[in-house]
C-alpha cells in the first residue's frame, strides 16, 4: 500500500471510532512505543546524520581548545589516553580510521620498537546503543515528564530523548558556549525546538529546573571539567535541589563512585541517604 492510500485508510478508520474513545486513541498513538519497530530505523538514521553533521564541525578528538582542564586531566592519566566520542565514532568507524592511519588503538611503549600497548579511550557522550538502552530499558515511560541533562555537551541525550521517548520537555544545561552553539545548530536543523531547550548556564544556577525535573542524567559530568572544590559545590547544590517525589537520577560513573573521590569535601552522599527524595538509577554504561 502506498503512502496516500495508507493515510486515507488510517483516516477512514479513525472516523469509525466512537467519539468518546477518540481522544484516548489519539493520545495512545502519540505516546505509545508499540510503533517502535516501524520508526526505530528512521530514528537511528537521523541520529547517525546528526553525528555526521557534528563530525564535520569538530576535530577528530572532539575536544575544544576552551576545555583547558579536561585536556589537562586526560594528559595526566596513568596510561596514555585519548578522547574518542562514542556518539560520533562507533567501533566500525574507529576501525576504518585506524585502517586509514588517522587513528590508532595502540601506543609504542619503547619508541621505534614493536612493543605496543592499548591506548585508553574515554568518551564524554553516550553511544547510539547506550542511548537506546537508556530510553528503552532503563527509564520508564516519560510521557508528560521533564528530563534534564547536566552538561549536555553535544546534545546526544537530548536528541535521543526526542526520538526514543515521549518526554514532554528535554533541557540541556551546558557551561561551554561553543557546545551550546553546536546543539542549537542541530536542534534548528532537525526541528527539535518544540521539546528541546539548551541553557548556557552553570547547573548551580538552575535550582528551579532541578526541583521540577522528573529525570536527571549526568554522564562524566564533573570529573574532567571541574576541580575538586567545584565538583563538591556542584554535588551539594544538586543534592539540595533534587526534590521531586519519584525523580530519577541516571549517573555515569555511579553516584557512589563520583562522591567517593570527594570524601571530606561534600555531604551530598550522606544527605542523599538521609532524604527520601525518590529513586536513583545508576548505570555504569561507559568506562
Amino acid at each position: 500500500m502506498e503512502f496516500r492510500s495508507a493515510r486515507q485508510a488510517i483516516m477512514q478508520l479513525l472516523r469509525t471510532v466512537a467519539p468518546a474513545d477518540l481522544p484516548a486513541l489519539l493520545e495512545w498513538m502519540r505516546t505509545t512505543r508499540d510503533f517502535d519497530e516501524f520508526t526505530q530505523d528512521n530514528n537511528d538514521i537521523m541520529l547517525k546524520n546528526i553525528a555526521e553533521d557534528l563530525r564535520n564541525c569538530l576535530p577528530l578528538e572532539t575536544m575544544l581548545s576552551s576545555e583547558h582542564l579536561a585536556l589537562q586531566k586526560i594528559q595526566q592519566q596513568p596510561e596514555p589516553t585519548v578522547h574518542v566520542d562514542a556518539f560520533l565514532y562507533d567501533e566500525d568507524f574507529i576501525d576504518s580510521l585506524c585502517e586509514e592511519g588517522k587513528m590508532s588503538r595502540n601506543y609504542c611503549m619503547v619508541c621505534g620498537s614493536h612493543q605496543t600497548a592499548p591506548l585508553g579511550f574515554i568518551s564524554h557522550s553516550f553511544s547510539l546503543m547506550e542511548l537506546k538502552f537508556i530510553y528503552h530499558h532503563v527509564l520508564p515511560d516519560l510521557s508528560g515528564k521533564v528530563l534534564v541533562d547536566v552538561g549536555s555537551r553535544l546534545g546526544t541525550v537530548l536528541y535521543g530523548g526526542y526520538l526514543y521517548s515521549s518526554a514532554l520537555q528535554l533541557y540541556g544545561v551546558e557551561l561551554n558556549g561553543d557546545f551550546c552553539q553546536l546543539q542549537e545548530m542541530v536542534i534548528k536543523k532537525y526541528q527539535f525546538t518544540d521539546r528541546i531547550k539548551v541553557l548556557h548556564a552553570d547547573i548551580c544556577t538552575q535550582g528551579s529546573l532541578l526541583q521540577n525535573a522528573d529525570v536527571i542524567i549526568m554522564n562524566n559530568v564533573f570529573e574532567y571539567f571541574l576541580d575538586e572544590a567545584e565538583q563538591a559545590r556542584a554535588w551539594e547544590y544538586i543534592s539540595h535541589n533534587v526534590r521531586k517525589q519519584g525523580s530519577l537520577l541516571v549517573t555515569v560513573p555511579s553516584l557512589e563512585d563520583s562522591l567517593s573521590s570527594l570524601q571530606g569535601r561534600t555531604q551530598a552522599g550522606e544527605g542523599k541517604r538521609e532524604r527520601d527524595r525518590g529513586s536513583q538509577a545508576g548505570s555504569a554504561l561507559t568506562g
